[in-house]
């Protein structure tokens, strides 16, 4: 889910053969929902779930991302779950200052493909990956990164502390900046005339595209993507020619935590295999059990992924080894050994670690601690290095209960080191916006 253009996937559309029963509800621009409250002006995007669209509420005058779910049995219980978390989130924030993606509404919705559950949300603006994108995968300024992680951190401890709810699924895509990067793409300071009827002649709507044209370039992408079985190291990351970054001045940087459908309760988890691969804490591959900490496994790499431009781990199967050891290898080369007792600790500890607590199949790791991988690949300062690797590293301990909470990761020096523009708390920026329902 998301409430930019940076759903399930930023750059294919959904395709035409999950508009059926049980599949995608069919929207046109100026269709009406929710007793003509709500009026469709344009997609934003997709989910393997669902549609999001940028609409108009004319009982408040406000623009909004409404999602409209899949019509079968399962995709509606997943809507409801997440209807339940995002609520309590609402409720429990009635200031909107939490840095959490706020619910507005849902109500049901039927059309020709079944009933759908509908939840509308504060419009946002793009994701953290589409910013990484937009900065042409090069590192952002760390002053930035601060800005950013004191919200993620801020609606995490929201999250943990306040409301007991493990996020799960924590990376770029999933944390939304309040603001468009293009002014023109914000429907407010573009100045966007709302739609309010179906435009005359256009049956369709301007959600079709030229799928053939895509496919190919999916195709295209797909047979450029693949690679060698050969493992590559941590100390073997590719170095790609990178064009020179952007200015990323007059962005506004604050931003909020998004997408609750593999949320869940701490005290209520029902799912083992949690998390996108590169964003997954060691306990999760080695099904040791979870809580809190996974999602600050995922804050690390996502504050890395922002500092540098990529990805702090990309495991790749290879000759004789599957994704997970090489994770798990990456994560040692970066980190240092695995302390035998996390090693072996897991339900699936045996499909990766002899009883020495040495991987099976990767016996030659190359480490490279995190202060000189910033300092040597990615040339920051040594001070500046040496300051992140600091903050960083606590968070990724192998042991999870070692790992400090959100709150205690609020009050590091690293993230309170005094910049040019300095600002009040996240909480005091979030409450100053007054917006109501909304974060743009």
């Amino acid at each position: 889910m998301s409430c930019s253009s940076s759903s399930g996937s930023e750059e294919d559309d959904e395709g035409f053969d999950a508009y059926r029963k049980g599949g995608y509800h069919a929207v046109r621009i100026g269709d009406q929902f929710a007793g003509g409250r709500y009026i469709a002006q344009r997609k934003l995007g997709w989910g393997q779930f669902s549609t999001v669209w940028l609409a108009y509420d004319t009982r408040t005058s406000n623009y909004v991302a409404l999602k409209i779910q899949k019509s079968a049995l399962q995709f509606a219980q997943a809507a409801l779950h997440e209807i339940e978390l995002l609520q309590a989130a609402a409720d429990g924030d009635p200031e909107n200052t939490k840095c959490v993606i706020r619910l507005i509404d849902d109500f049901k919705h039927a059309g020709p493909n079944g009933q759908h559950l509908c939840m509308v949300l504060e419009f946002l603006g793009d994701s953290l990956l589409r910013l990484i994108k937009y900065n042409r995968y090069k590192g952002m300024e760390l002053s930035k990164v601060r800005e950013i992680c004191k919200c993620i951190l801020t609606g995490l401890d929201y999250l943990h502390r306040e409301l007991g709810m493990i996020h799960s699924d924590l990376k770029p895509e999933n944390i939304l900046l309040c603001s468009t990067i293009d002014p023109a793409k914000d429907p407010i300071r573009s100045g966007l005339t709302p739609i309010l009827e179906k435009p005359e002649g256009n049956q369709n709507g301007t959600s079709t595209m030229n799928l053939i044209e895509k496919k190919l370039k999916r195709r295209a992408k797909k047979a450029a993507a693949k690679i060698s079985g050969r493992r590559v190291s941590i100390v073997g990351l590719s170095e790609t020619p990178k064009k020179n970054k952007r200015n990323l001045d007059g962005i506004d940087m604050r931003c909020k935590v998004v997408d609750f459908g593999n949320g869940c309760w701490a005290d209520n988890k029902f799912a083992e295999e949690i998390q996108t691969r590169q964003y997954r804490a060691p306990e999760v591959i080695l099904q040791s059990g979870y809580s809190y900490s996974v999602d600050m496994w995922s804050f690390a790499c996502t504050a890395f992924e922002l500092a540098t431009g990529d990805m702090l781990f990309a495991p790749k199967e290879g000759n004789g080894y599957g994704e997970d050891e090489d994770h798990l290898a990456l994560m040692m080369e970066l980190l240092g050994k695995m302390p035998r007792k996390i090693a072996i600790g897991g339900a699936r500890s045996k499909d990766y670690f002899d009883r020495h607590g040495d991987l099976k199949r990767i016996r030659r790791l190359k480490y490279w601690p995190l202060d000189r991988l910033l300092i040597d690949k990615y040339k920051l300062p040594e001070a500046e290095a040496r300051e992140f690797a600091d903050f960083l590293c606590p968070i990724m301990d192998f042991a999870p209960e070692k790992r400090p909470t959100a709150q205690q990761c609020l009050q590091h020096p690293w993230l309170n080191l005094r910049t040019q523009n300095n600002e009040d708390d996240i909480e005091g920026q979030m409450s100053n916006m007054q917006i109501k329902g909304s974060c743009s």
